[in-house]
This record gives C-alpha cells, sequence and structure tokens, in this order.
C-alpha cells in the first residue's frame, strides 16, 4: 500500500449562526516541510510556546477557526512586520533556525499570513453584514512554570486562571458586555470550582488580531482576548488533564452565549 502524504492544511473555519466568533490562532503545531527542514528548535520547546488544545476549547461557537500552523511559521498575533521569528529576542530566547531564515521561505510564510488576515476580513463582514453588533473571543493560553516543571509556579496574584486582555478596545464603549460577561465567567461551575478571571494582569490584549477587528469594525465590533492559564496540562511535557479540556469547552460555549444574550439587551 502507497502511504498517503497528509494534506496541507492553513486552518479551519466553522461557520454557523450568531453574532460570536471564536478563535484559536495559534493552537497549531503543523509545519510546512521547507520550514520543519530549516528549523531547529525542537517540537517540545516548541509546542511549549504554542497554544495547544485551545482549538477543542473554541468548538462549541457555532462560528469558529482553529489554525492548525504554528506560530514559529507564522504568528498571526503580531504584524507583518513582526510575524516571522527571526533572532532569539523575539521569541523568549530561543533559536529556531540554524543558519537564519531563507528570504524565500519568509516571503511564503508572510504570504500566508496575509492570507488569514483576508479570510477573517471576508468572514467578519459577512457577519457584520447580519448583525449590528458582534463579538469576536480570541483564546488563547500561557505558561506559569517557566522556570522547570520541578520549581515553584508564577505566584497567583500574577497569574489568574484566565486573564481578559482589552487595552485594544474602546473599554467604556464595551463595558455593557465585557464586564458582566467576566462576572458570568466567574460564576461558571468549572470542575467543581470557580475560575480566577482578571482583566489585564499577565497580559493586555495588545495582539494584532484584536487590533484588526478594532480598527477594522470601530463600534460595530468587540474583540476580547482570552488567556487560559496552562492549569489544564503540563506545560513541559505536553500531556493534557481530559476533564480540564472538556470544562475549558463547556466554559467557552457558555461565554460565547453570554455574549450574544448581551448583544441583545
Amino acid at each position: 500500500m502507497i502511504e498517503q502524504t497528509p494534506p496541507e492544511r492553513w486552518w479551519t473555519v466553522i461557520r454557523g449562526p450568531g453574532p460570536v466568533v471564536a478563535t484559536a490562532i495559534h493552537d497549531g503545531n503543523e509545519l510546512r516541510s521547507d520550514i520543519a527542514n530549516a528549523m531547529i528548535l525542537p517540537q517540545l520547546d516548541r509546542q511549549r510556546e504554542e497554544d495547544p488544545f485551545t482549538g477543542q476549547a473554541v468548538a462549541g461557537v457555532p462560528t469558529n477557526i482553529v489554525v492548525h500552523r504554528s506560530r514559529f511559521e507564522f504568528d498571526l498575533n503580531r504584524g507583518r512586520d513582526g510575524a516571522i521569528y527571526r533572532t532569539p529576542e523575539q521569541c523568549w530566547g530561543l533559536h529556531v533556525w540554524e543558519n537564519g531564515l531563507d528570504e524565500g521561505l519568509a516571503q511564503e510564510s508572510l504570504e500566508l499570513h496575509a492570507a488569514y488576515y483576508r479570510m477573517l476580513g471576508h468572514l467578519l463582514d459577512d457577519i457584520a453584514a447580519e448583525h449590528d453588533r458582534f463579538v469576536l473571543i480570541d483564546v488563547h493560553s500561557y505558561n506559569h512554570r517557566r522556570d522547570g516543571p520541578d520549581r515553584e509556579a508564577t505566584p497567583q496574584a500574577e497569574a489568574p486562571d484566565i486573564n481578559i486582555g482589552t487595552s485594544s478596545m474602546p473599554r467604556e464603549e464595551w463595558a455593557f458586555l465585557v464586564d458582566p460577561l467576566m462576572e458570568a465567567m466567574r460564576s461558571f461551575d468549572f470542575n467543581g470550582r470557580r475560575l480566577d478571571v482578571r482583566e489585564n494582569v499577565a497580559f493586555q490584549g495588545k495582539g494584532e488580531q484584536t487590533r484588526f477587528v478594532h480598527e477594522r469594525y470601530p463600534g460595530k465590533a468587540c474583540a476580547i482576548a482570552l488567556e487560559f492559564k496552562k492549569f489544564f496540562m503540563d506545560e513541559w511535557t505536553g500531556q493534557p488533564d481530559p476533564a480540564e479540556l472538556a470544562a475549558m469547552r463547556a466554559f467557552i460555549t457558555f461565554s460565547g452565549r453570554v455574549a450574544a444574550n448581551l448583544l441583545e439587551r
């Protein structure tokens, strides 16, 4: 039997009803072959800085996007000028390329970066035509054991379970939605506990995707950057807790429904 090469994937878009979109733009770990051949960064080190399992978390929202490509090929949450990690200073001190990155390969990656934002614009234009206002929940995750698997975690005061980033939005304009949404998140039964949900503590929501949404749809779209602390997995081995993953999906599904209801008021 001839072994089939898996098809190259960029991202998966599921379109459904309603004024809420959920995205997992750093879920992916895949690389195109030319980039994989040029990269010296081990997969586990790469995965530690990606957001594995966030794609599962957004799957219950009727309209969702899951990106399959690694952020080490092109980072969709950085603008074009910074979307390719060329030096360790751009990516947590990691050495990604053996002898730098060929400019031709970099340009191919930037073409995919541009293609994503063209796709996103078309999708959101369609949603904007159907709804007076809409919400995009930009789901990520972050590390809290950077010093090593056996070292102390980042103190809870500095690392909430859920960090809501709102810096790129006109906050007062969307307070009617963001404030009750965060309260609803705090009330959610997450496997028998309540999560610590705070705003602009570990991150401020300054990524490219939220900036793109607010600039393109002023007064019409609210883009919320949501970061799960990686309590749902071992960030050093990559092993997840299945029960926590299921609760993450329920949490994002719930949050999307709450956001949709708040838009109707």
